[in-house]
């Protein structure tokens, strides 16, 4: 990981050095010159009043100043902010749940609810054939060196098979049940409500003008995706299609629409259940929504399958969340590059996609290329639902991907920040995603990068974008740059 320095060479230029996690020193040459924002301003001839972007990225540095893009706003409001509040649940929700909760048979404790929430954390995805293959080979040749010649044959396979029963992740399709479901409802309904509830964010955010009418939940479970979307676009939306393959999941969400009962007035119109995907290939939703269901497929064709068909039935975003571990990562990215390496025979939609966040590009994810891989999550605080054991604020880490139809020209291509914003006197410690597919831990100060772009940085989260561009050419210098010695 390389952290951006800046060294001052010259009276008006600025050059990029980067300093090694290491401790050595590494410069880097014909990366141009990054200029302050008062110096620009002066070498332009532009009005100083005028705010304007600065890029901190790889490539040439610079000034913008053809882009107001505060607004005359103030700096913690900069358009960059997708950071939500501390989520709550909705009071219809949160009251149907704790109903439910207390009129079941089955008391439902502390304990629990805390093995569940531990055990679909801490879930991999099930091996695939082929690998169970390859570490099979792998052991038999291992054994064949050092077993017995005489009892090789009796004793090779009992072998094999022992080593692999203790060290391959044994994966289990979860079947709910009425308890579960309700388990399920007490450990998770509030945390994926907050999580999708910030992906649904990014969008309303950057894209105030999209009015959806229609979504689709695939995995739909006890049904906050409904709620979420309900809360976000509740004025537009008229029609939920719920798919689950469990009817007890599908059974629990409906008595949560109604109150916590069976025949009260469900609190968002519109909502259908059903156990399978729409058959028609010509329907269509807006908004289609998979939290938290890719990873309990079988194997890695039947999730390939459900991304292209959810693919298939988008009309504008494709939304995909999971858990913020490796796993979860890992899935997504997988499901990112079918949608945009996949080319249908007849597609009815021909429209391209393109990745509208969180990552500002298309290549492959820096994350997972890197010689320690790293899962690419995010945080949402959330007020869990009120418990004896469960009062106190919590955050929800997960990992997402949105994907949209169209051009990716359409997208905000600013740098997205990928861990906790590090606050120092006089500098702020930035690890940033670029539009060029690396990664870069940039040091921001007022002095070199200019009030702006340090104000933007000093009020800017986790998962927030930090508004600044990159340049394809150099721009004419004002002077001569002195030769580097």
């Amino acid at each position: 990981m390389f952290a951006a320095a800046i060294e001052t060479e010259g009276h008006r230029c600025l050059h990029f050095r980067f300093r090694l996690t290491s401790g050595a020193m590494a410069t880097a040459r014909g990366l141009g010159c990054l200029l302050t924002l008062g110096r620009w301003r002066r070498g332009l001839g532009v009005a100083p009043q005028s705010r304007a972007f600065v890029a901190v990225v790889p490539g040439v540095s610079q000034v913008d100043n053809k882009s107001d893009f505060l607004k005359k706003r103030c700096h913690r409001r900069h358009p960059g902010i997708l950071q939500l509040s501390c989520v709550r649940l909705p009071q219809a929700l949160a009251d149907a749940a704790k109903l439910l909760l207390l009129e079941s048979s089955m008391p439902i404790t502390e304990k629990q609810v805390q093995a569940l929430t531990n055990y679909l954390w801490s879930r991999h995805l099930p091996v695939e054939p082929e690998e169970l293959q390859r570490r099979a080979v792998y052991l038999e040749k291992k054994y064949l060196e050092n077993a017995d010649s005489s009892k090789m044959e009796e004793k090779l396979r009992e072998a094999v098979l022992r080593a692999l029963r203790k060290t391959t992740y044994h994966w289990q399709e979860l079947s709910y049940n009425e308890g579960l479901s309700l388990l399920y409802m007490a450990a998770r309904l509030d945390g994926g409500f907050a999580a999708v509830s910030r992906a649904f964010h990014e969008i309303q955010a950057r894209l105030p003008e999209f009015q959806p009418k229609t979504l689709m939940d695939f995995g739909s479970g006890t049904g906050s995706v409904t709620w979420a979307a309900h809360s976000t676009w509740g004025q537009s939306l008229r029609e939920y299609m719920c798919v689950d393959s469990s009817a007890a999941m599908l059974e629990l969400a409906e008595k949560l629409l109604k109150g916590g009962s069976e025949s009260g007035v469900p609190s968002v119109p519109g909502v259908f259940f059903r156990q399978f995907l729409p058959v028609s290939p010509k329907v269509q939703f807006d908004v289609v929504v998979s939290a938290f269901s890719l990873s309990e497929l079988p194997s890695k064709a039947d999730r390939a399958d459900v991304v292209q068909t959810l693919w298939r039935k988008t009309s504008h975003f494709l939304i995909l969340v999971e858990n913020g571990t490796k796993a979860g990562h890992s899935l997504l990215m997988d499901a990112r590059d079918l949608v945009l390496n996949g080319k249908e025979k007849s597609p009815l939609d021909p429209r391209p996609g393109f990745v509208f966040a969180p990552c500002p590009h298309e290549l492959p994810c820096p994350q997972l290329t890197a010689s320690k891989p790293l899962a690419c999550s995010f945080s949402q605080a959330y007020h869990p639902i009120p418990f004896s054991w469960n009062k106190k604020p919590r955050e929800e880490k997960f990992s997402m991907v949105i994907l949209a139809r169209g051009s990716p020209e359409e997208a905000t291509r600013w740098p997205r920040i990928t861990q906790p914003v590090l606050k120092r006197p006089r500098h702020v410690h930035c690890h940033l995603c670029c539009p060029d597919g690396q990664r870069q831990h940039a040091v921001i100060t007022a002095r070199r990068h200019g009030r702006d772009l340090y104000r933007c940085a000093r009020v800017s989260s986790w998962g927030d974008l930090l508004p600044v561009i990159t340049p394809s050419e150099p721009p004419p210098s004002p002077a001569q740059d002195p030769p580097e010695s």
